[in-house]
């Protein structure tokens, strides 16, 4: 039984345990504890409705690139909700803002992407992305290609179709799925999975399974495989370098599909304006989302190759869309993010000094006694907690335990980091200082001492 407080209580906190439903959350055990309040952003930084600043080193939800408060941003929106607040780009209509924002990212992206198909964020693109192949290998009269290769632990959205694409057994378990015909590999996650193995050894291990769930299934019913370049939410883990090139390999000799879900490493996340570029791969799909807009409006889309466009444009009508598709304020949004971003050199900033800076610093966290790995690429990073850095071994203990206890020191002590189970993961806002990074390698290593000494204190370690 629900019980509802009196509705002559206004508080923030009071009405969002009546009334709201978190995503990802036990709902019981947060009303009881309380949602912590976000008031106000600026910079690089949040405040609650205590007061309290925070160094938000998850930059909102992977997303907010270019930092909270630019009125730039705000202004092009209110000017476009003022002059056009609404319209679909169903029926042959198009508008202004729709058609730039398809040709400013023609124009960032790899030079054989040339087309986007716009959505409301990174579920729905993948969602799309179900659709758009199987549409795709159709039109070329293979319409038995319907098999989506994707990985365990990956996560590509939790709507039926993106949280089947996602190897997280979790969300499997909830829904009824993964639905008919997405299977799934292992991850390339060397220092969780890797054994014995060298990263390299492993990592062409790793990729060798799709070419043997090819050769399980038959060439003629894989369409495509699906990854994060580095995955994101399943703890931040860059594969070895021998997975991609390998990988690439596969998918041309076997002409599978390659979709790189670029939702979280897209716009220079990485140091590269996309991660495909980082890492020498040539994807037919690359789905985008979060730092399009840097979350200052809902936006996503799908992004095809030239080959890929060229059968969709004349493969006939593409029975999908949604209403917000290319939602003009959204998309006014997303051309003020990209302009900032260009201006003020964002990609190259995190390529050649604010990353260098950030990673040798975060990589150096990596002495501490509780920390097993320390690995980052561009501007997003993790930590792996464990009892015992020369064994790589877990705690004996239920999974995220200690993580959850590192996650709460954090906040407490001004800093936001997310923890994956034992697994402490950032991805601060691009514009991050190097003052600011040393502020937040500080308070991290503060709240690393303070994990440790509780961790023992229970008996953890």
């Amino acid at each position: 039984m629900t019980t509802n407080p009196p509705k002559h209580d206004n508080s923030t906190q009071v009405q969002d345990a009546a009334h709201h439903l978190h995503p990802f959350t036990d709902t019981k055990e947060l009303n009881q504890k309380g949602a912590r309040v976000i008031t106000k952003g600026q910079g690089v930084y949040v405040w609650d409705d205590q007061g309290n600043k925070l160094l938000d080193g998850m930059a909102g939800l992977w997303c907010m690139a270019v930092g909270y408060g630019r009125d730039e941003v705000a202004d092009a929106v209110s000017a476009q909700m003022r002059e056009l607040p609404y319209y679909n780009t169903f029926f042959q209509t198009t508008h202004q803002p729709v058609t730039t924002l398809a040709a400013k990212l023609a124009e960032l992206s790899p030079a054989h992407v040339n087309h986007t198909f716009f959505t409301s964020g990174g579920s729905e693109s993948n969602d799309t992305v179900v659709r758009m192949v199987r549409h795709y290998w159709s039109a070329q009269g293979k319409p038995d290609k319907k098999i989506i290769v994707s990985r365990k632990n990956a996560y590509h959205g939790s709507t039926v179709a993106g949280a089947s694409l996602g190897g997280m057994t979790y969300m499997h378990e909830q829904g009824d799925l993964p639905i008919e015909n997405i299977v799934h590999i292992n991850q390339p996650y060397w220092y969780g999975e890797g054994g014995d193995l060298t990263p390299e050894e492993f990592g062409l291990q790793r990729a060798r399974e799709l070419e043997a769930m090819i050769l399980e299934k038959g060439e003629n019913r894989i369409a495509a495989f699906i990854a994060e370049p580095i995955q994101g939410a399943g703890g931040v883990i860059p594969p070895p370098d021998s997975y991609w090139p390998e990988i690439q390999r596969i998918c041309d000799q076997y002409e599978i599909l390659l979709v790189a879900d670029e939702v979280i490493t897209g716009f220079g996340r990485t140091g590269e304006w996309f991660a495909s570029e980082k890492y020498r791969i040539k994807p037919d799909i690359i789905s985008i989302a979060k730092a399009l807009s840097s979350g200052y409006l809902p936006i996503g889309g799908v992004m095809l190759s030239d080959r890929l466009a060229d059968v969709i444009i004349n493969g006939g009508e593409f029975e999908h869309g949604y209403t917000y598709s290319g939602h003009p304020a959204t998309c006014a949004a997303a051309l003020a993010v990209l302009n900032i971003m260009e201006r003020e050199d964002l990609p190259n900033y995190v390529k050649n000094d604010i990353g260098p800076y950030f990673q040798e610093r975060w990589l150096a966290l990596g002495d501490h006694p509780l920390i097993g790995e320390s690995r980052i690429v561009g501007l997003m990073g993790a930590l792996e907690l464990t009892p015992d850095k020369s064994t790589r071994a877990p705690f004996a203990v239920k999974k995220g335990t200690v993580g959850l206890m590192c996650r709460e020191f954090c906040f407490n002590n001004g800093l936001i980091m997310r923890h994956v189970g034992d697994t402490m993961i950032i991805s601060p806002p691009l514009i991050l200082s190097h003052a600011e990074a040393d502020e937040l390698i500080e308070k991290a290593s503060k709240v690393l001492d303070l994990t440790y000494d509780a961790a023992k204190q229970a008996g953890y370690l």
